[in-house]
């Protein structure tokens, strides 16, 4: 019984050990090479002047404006349901752990009193604008780095656009749909 268990122990090993090996052996010859720096690089003609260094590319959002016209804000409104956790849109509405949105489509950036916004959002100021709102919607952390904000985002422009045309009805006076 002795000398079988040893010799079933040592055909596991070396077969442990080939595979081990061949599975090297693939990754090797598989593996490709990555690029340190994700980025493309700009080439431009060296005068003299200084070296220009490679800057990621920026992400492309699909705007919405076009999109507006044709929006449903009856799917905005299930849509919407999911950032509802957060925030509510009726006018008087309490700010939950987001603001209260309603007047927020044209309205201005961290302006709703008893809500207590990140400095990012308090000191870029101005107005949400159809693209910032779709910007926004589209990836908070992407558009204003140091967001309090945590939501991933609405990936489909459909989507946002469905969200603003709903959260558009909640103001005093709709904001005006874009001409373009």
């Amino acid at each position: 019984m002795g000398g079988d268990f040893y010799k079933v122990w040592g055909a596991a090993l070396v077969a442990m050990t080939v595979a081990l090996a061949i599975g090297i052996s693939i990754n090797e010859v598989t593996h490709a090479e990555h690029p340190e720096i994700k980025a493309y690089l700009v080439e431009v003609p060296n005068n003299g002047s200084q070296q220009v260094a490679a800057v990621p590319a920026a992400p492309v959002i699909e705007p919405i404006a076009p999109l507006l016209a044709a929006a449903d804000a009856a799917s905005g409104e299930k849509a919407f349901k999911r950032c509802a956790t957060c925030h509510t849109f009726e006018k008087g509405g309490p700010n939950k752990v987001g603001p209260n949105l309603y007047n927020v489509v044209g309205g201005g950036k961290g302006t709703i009193s008893g809500f207590a916004y990140s400095d990012a959002l308090t000191a870029m100021g101005g107005d949400w604008s159809y693209a910032d709102l779709n910007a926004f919607l589209a990836k908070p952390k992407d558009f204003l780095p140091g967001t309090k904000m945590t939501f991933a985002g609405v990936k489909k422009a459909q989507d946002r656009a469905n969200i603003v045309a709903f959260l558009r009805q909640y103001a005093d006076t709709p904001f005006p749909l874009p001409t373009q």
